[in-house]
């Protein structure tokens, strides 16, 4: 039997030494026969499953096996398929085991396909580690103030629920970034986040984009057609960006997916059940939008269960010198350098508006990097209309210092008493600070109004701040 086959067999014994051997199965490894039967199963064939498998009771069929090298006559050819099993006497004690190797050329073939379709897995398993270790979490949203520490806190909590979420704040705020440590953060984390900006597709293609479309429903369709980004998104979540944008009609098609938890495919005939969880965002004012017919009350209820507004970077810039040490951290990484920013510039960026928000700041960094001299980023890499803005700033304080004198005069002699009272000039003057800079915040409501009207670099005011706070 052994030599009509075209297979390949070998035969071990209970203690996986080779009793018997085809001799196309030696011609193959390159061993005459009388160098096999005999020896340990091991010797031939080091990465033989062979002695697992009589010792654990299990068979294989088909299984790829890759030879080690130097193992093979012919070094191209160092992989098979192979079928192995154990052999048992009448009293279920295992005596031997069987390898039945295929060498036929189709078997041959098909262990290539496998082979190929098993490096294609191996890459691709490695890509997925990866991008899980790359996911967004909340500690990538950099920012340490009071206001961006309770939008996590709102946001962590979102994401223990499956509720739909309304993200609001203006452009650039990172309204995204929030949407993806959300689902990262939630039980769905597993499964895909899809993302779609409803501003950026065109209307009379949006519905297609969003739902899918069957083969032929339309000129031009795609053969066999093509899954839609609900479907897409089954068992994860789906961004909607700029939801704000979304035309009528297609807030009316998309209430109904939410409502009843099924996509109308274009051209379908049977809806597609979706379980998904929906975060949308906008930069629009919704409730205004209502009031106007431009958007429907409805979907904003079903939208809206969790709300969660981010700020603009303005009232929350004791933020700007992380944020900046983050985008020079990434740049410098990116780019194999070590550049710095000075004190001087990063002050500089704590007295700009930003009304295009943290992209803005971004933006402006990259700006400065690009054209430094390679060593750090001084003021004088900035745009030229932030360090215009700072010195009106603080031409408008001396001025305002100035006309202060005028008006009240300083009382020295007043001051004078008040000061030896207090036991040294220093501790009159921390006093007097320390009231000025937390009467500043309780005025103002805000660090970067409060920084300007005494005179002071944000990181300062924030340092001085934070220090006193702790004294109460």
């Amino acid at each position: 039997m052994l030599r009509l086959s075209d297979d390949g067999f070998i035969v071990v014994d209970n203690h996986s030494i080779v009793t018997d051997i085809s001799d196309r199965y030696s011609a193959f490894l390159g061993k005459p026969k009388e160098e096999i039967i005999g020896r340990p199963i091991t010797d031939v064939i080091p990465n033989s499953k062979m002695p697992d498998i009589m010792k654990n009771k299990y068979q294989e069929e088909l299984a790829l096996h890759k030879f080690v090298p130097g193992y093979v006559r012919d070094a191209k050819n160092d992989f098979v398929l192979v079928s192995r099993t154990y052999v048992e006497d009448s009293r279920g004690n295992v005596i031997g085991g069987v390898a039945q190797v295929h060498f036929r050329e189709q078997s041959i073939e098909s262990a290539r396909r496998m082979l190929k379709e098993y490096n294609e897995l191996e890459f691709l398993r490695e890509q997925y580690a990866r991008f899980n270790e790359s996911q967004p979490s909340f500690n990538d949203i950099i920012g340490n103030s009071c206001i961006i520490r309770q939008k996590k806190r709102e946001a962590i909590q979102a994401s223990k629920t499956n509720f739909s979420v309304l993200i609001t704040g203006e452009s650039g705020t990172g309204k995204e970034v929030f949407a993806r440590a959300i689902h990262y953060a939630s039980a769905r984390n597993h499964r895909p986040f899809v993302s779609v900006n409803c501003a950026a597709i065109p209307a009379e293609l949006l519905e297609s984009e969003l739902f899918g479309y069957e083969e032929g429903a339309f000129t031009g369709a795609k053969k066999g057609g093509r899954k839609g980004k609900f479907i897409q998104a089954d068992g994860g979540t789906i961004f909607l960006d700029e939801i704000g944008d979304m035309p009528l009609v297609m807030q009316a098609k998309l209430l109904r997916v939410l409502q009843e938890r099924e996509v109308d495919t274009v051209g379908g005939s049977t809806p597609v059940p979706v379980d998904i969880r929906v975060i949308s965002a906008t930069r629009k004012n919704l409730e205004q939008m209502i009031q106007e017919g431009s958007f429907r009350e409805d979907l904003y209820y079903r939208l809206n269960v969790i709300n969660i507004n981010l700020p603009p970077l303005r009232e929350r810039q004791e933020d700007i010198p992380q944020l900046v040490a983050y985008y020079m951290e990434t740049l410098n990484r990116e780019y194999h350098r070590n550049v710095a920013i000075t004190k001087e510039a990063v002050e500089v960026l704590c007295f700009h508006n930003w009304t295009g928000n943290v992209r803005e700041l971004d933006n402006v960094i990259k700006a400065a990097y690009a054209v430094c001299d390679g060593l750090e980023i001084v003021t004088a890499d900035l745009p030229v209309r932030l360090k215009s803005e700072q010195e009106e700033v603080e031409e408008g304080r001396r001025g305002s210092v100035r006309q202060l004198k005028d008006e009240n005069g300083w009382h020295a002699a007043e001051q004078l008493e008040i000061a030896h009272a207090s036991g040294s000039v220093k501790k009159y003057m921390e006093r007097i600070e320390k009231e000025l800079i937390l009467t500043a915040y309780d005025k103002f409501h805000s660090v970067r109004k409060a920084a300007e009207y005494l005179g002071m670099s944000m990181p300062t005011y924030v340092r001085k701040r934070q220090a006193y706070l702790k004294e109460e």
